[in-house]
């Protein structure tokens, strides 16, 4: 495992960057240890640069919430060279850095099954669960688990409830869960142990489209109550389940 590295790869981050090894196919950029929005700026920095880059024998980049780890060839590219050329691209980093923050609105019909056990956990209404849920603007700090599924970050600290100790077997598509200080959409059919508060009819992954996930990492997500007509009209749109 690296070391920490002060002013690694040219940039200025409130946090020095580690850099380390995942397997021998795979090195980690660490950013820092807490989800923040200066260390998301920072990644966002990064992705920038990587998003045209054509360095040979990289297959592809993940970013998290505080890490990005990049997946290459070994017989292409060594890990010494690799980090290299980490270096030399990202060195010209701007520090005026700025990039869109795409706004996503996503309805929700609030009918889950653990609508009530969010708000008795929190000395709470169901309604003022709702209410809290929909206040806040939300960012999508990444994408994972199953593809499409976005792990949204700014939750209200009032409505923060465990995930489940047994998780489900099954979680419909379009479930909207909670989960610690965290809320999320899983995009599809899937086990799952977040707790669910509602649906929203839209598709959030769909591989006819021509980017397959409706939110992308950075995007900014707020959430929209609807009843169950119109829950169920969307459904039927092309845009639905």
């Amino acid at each position: 495992m690296g070391g920490s590295h002060k002013q690694f790869l040219g940039i200025d981050l409130p946090n020095s960057i580690r850099h380390y090894p995942l397997g021998d196919q795979a090195i980690v950029l660490s950013f820092g240890d807490v989800i923040s929005e200066a260390i998301h700026i920072q990644i966002r920095k990064v992705i920038t640069c990587l998003e045209n880059w054509s360095q040979a024998g990289v297959i592809e980049y993940v970013p998290a919430y505080t890490t990005i780890t990049i997946y290459y060839d070994p017989l292409v590219i060594t890990y010494q060279e690799l980090l290299a050329a980490l270096q030399i691209t990202l060195q010209d980093i701007s520090d005026d850095f700025n990039y869109r923050s795409a706004k996503k609105e996503i309805p929700v019909y609030y009918n889950g099954d653990d609508l009530a056990y969010v708000a008795q956990y929190n000395g709470l209404t169901e309604e003022e669960v709702i209410r809290i849920h929909c206040a806040r603007e939300y960012r999508v700090y990444m994408i994972g688990f199953v593809p499409g599924f976005p792990y949204l970050g700014g939750m209200d600290s009032r409505i923060a409830t465990p995930r489940k100790e047994v998780p489900r077997l099954r979680i419909e598509a379009g479930a909207v869960g909670i989960a610690g200080q965290q809320t999320g959409v899983y995009p599809m059919s899937t086990p799952g142990g977040w707790q669910i508060i509602g649906h929203t009819p839209l598709q959030l992954f769909n591989l006819n489209r021509e980017n397959p996930s409706l939110l992308d990492v950075g995007d900014l997500v707020c959430f929209a109550p609807i009843g169950y007509e119109e829950f169920m009209q969307l459904k039927t749109e092309a845009n639905g389940y």
